[in-house]
């Protein structure tokens, strides 16, 4: 007969029983959760490999997205995919990402059943609170971490480190080409942490709701409605969505940081907001009553209410401190956005054809405008303006005229589309040295800076 020794269970002393675990272990724990799901899984592999792919696929193609931001320059330089893919991600693959995983962080708890374990494991519910939306920033993070480098790497494996046309057609070099887009790329994590605050925010309120899953893209559809539509400056700017636009400003000469900056506060004042108010919401949850979801009148209310509240405090502030009033587009914006980006391009023009350097002092480059052939007023966005640009010819006494029809957006960007005569803006080929590509004067992008020029 033989003896079998158990190992007694070590009773917790009195200094551990009660105290709460260590918010770095529940963070860990979190983290492993997250990851243990497939979903997630599968985004971390689509985002770090996707774009790339796509990016790299694209520009072998003779067609390129040339309605797409920067879409047109992705055979010159491989920094554009990364931008082009900037502009889809901001539009739709953000906004989802935040859904699928801030959005189920804590409802994915409530269809489980699993809250009494994991609050008398932890023994805090501010601790629990605090891991799971470290947790969900973290993974985030990676994702749009995965987002850049892969559409980077594709570009510069397809094209190379080339110089970058501007969105006022000035001539990036390679490395501030490279600064800025990765500067562009950790502007937008503020909006995004906006969307995965609203995430955290409708996963406590709406619990096991479906609703509470999609309230990031929603919410994103919704502020992407609202720049298209012909909205005053003031509330363009007061929605964290305008943070995936005012990333442009970057990339024009001088710079538009006013806009950049001012989106980049409301999409953090939003982000703390509304993780401040999920914090609250889930501290006076009823965790002893399992058909407690958290979800109720009160609970939306308490949500909705002060983001309603802050948007509209947003709005005074933006109109007070700036000035900005209408649709912030007018007669001389544009004029004065067209023939400096004509200028930078007929630089670049000349270069291609091998003709004699010129400089824009030379030139004197103006444009003239009018919206709807001057039936309308000349202000707001339109595919009806119709511009004449002059410049002076360098050796010669007379000047040049070029005709351009041009499509802006609510936004501030615009398309140039060029209307002769066919030798200046026409379509036809030049040689660069990446090859043979469209005539640089034919069509290319705009920006008007929608704040008041002081």
């Amino acid at each position: 007969m033989t003896a079998t020794l158990v190992e007694a269970p070590v009773a917790p002393t009195q200094s551990t029983a009660g105290r709460p675990v260590p918010v770095s272990r529940v963070y860990r724990f979190e983290l492993v959760k997250l990851f243990a799901q497939w979903r997630v899984r599968l985004l971390i592999i689509a985002c770090w490999l996707g774009p790339g792919v796509l990016v790299f696929g694209i520009q072998q193609q003779a067609t390129l997205p040339s309605d797409t931001l920067f879409g047109r320059w992705m055979h010159t330089t491989g920094w554009a995919g990364a931008l082009v893919t900037l502009g889809f991600a901001g539009t739709w693959a953000l906004p989802l990402l935040t859904s699928l995983v801030a959005g189920d962080v804590f409802a994915a708890e409530d269809r489980l059943g699993t809250w009494r374990h994991l609050l008398v494991a932890v023994r805090s519910a501010r601790r629990i609170f605090a891991a799971k939306a470290l947790a969900s920033v973290t993974v985030v993070v990676l994702l749009v971490a995965g987002l850049v480098a892969s559409a980077v790497v594709g570009g510069l494996l397809a094209v190379g480190n080339k110089p970058l046309i501007g969105l006022d057609d000035h001539i990036l070099s390679p490395g501030d080409a490279a600064g800025k887009v990765f500067l562009a790329w950790a502007c937008v994590l503020a909006p995004t942490l906006a969307l995965v605050a609203l995430g955290l925010l409708g996963s406590v309120a709406l619990g096991r709701s479906p609703m509470g899953l999609l309230l990031p893209v929603i919410v994103a559809l919704g502020m992407q409605l609202a720049q298209i539509l012909p909205l005053p400056v003031a509330v363009r700017f007061a929605l964290p969505g305008w943070a995936f636009i005012a990333w442009n400003g970057l990339f024009t000469d001088p710079q538009q940081l006013a806009p950049l900056l001012i989106s980049i506060a409301v999409s953090l004042a939003w982000a703390i907001l509304a993780t401040a108010l999920a914090y609250l919401l889930f501290l006076r949850r009823d965790f002893t009553n399992l058909t407690n979801d958290g979800a109720g009148r009160r609970a939306v209310a308490v949500g909705v209410l002060p983001m309603a509240a802050l948007l509209a405090a947003t709005i005074g502030i933006i109109a007070a401190s700036t000035g900005a009033a209408g649709s912030g587009i007018d007669q001389d914006k544009v004029q004065q956005s067209l023939a400096t980006a004509f200028a930078h391009l007929y630089r670049l023009q000349e270069d291609q054809l091998h003709r004699p350097p010129v400089t824009e002092a030379q030139l004197q480059t103006t444009a003239a405008c009018i919206k709807g052939d001057g039936l309308v007023a000349n202000e707001g966005p339109g595919n009806d303006w119709r511009c004449t640009v002059t410049w002076h010819i360098p050796g010669v006494t007379i000047t040049g005229q070029a005709i351009y029809q041009l499509d802006v957006n609510a936004n501030g960007r615009y398309i140039a589309d060029g209307d002769g005569p066919k030798e200046v803006n026409g379509y036809f080929v030049v040689q660069t040295p990446q090859g043979d590509e469209p005539n640089p004067l034919w069509q290319f992008d705009g920006n008007v800076d929608l704040l008041p020029s002081h």
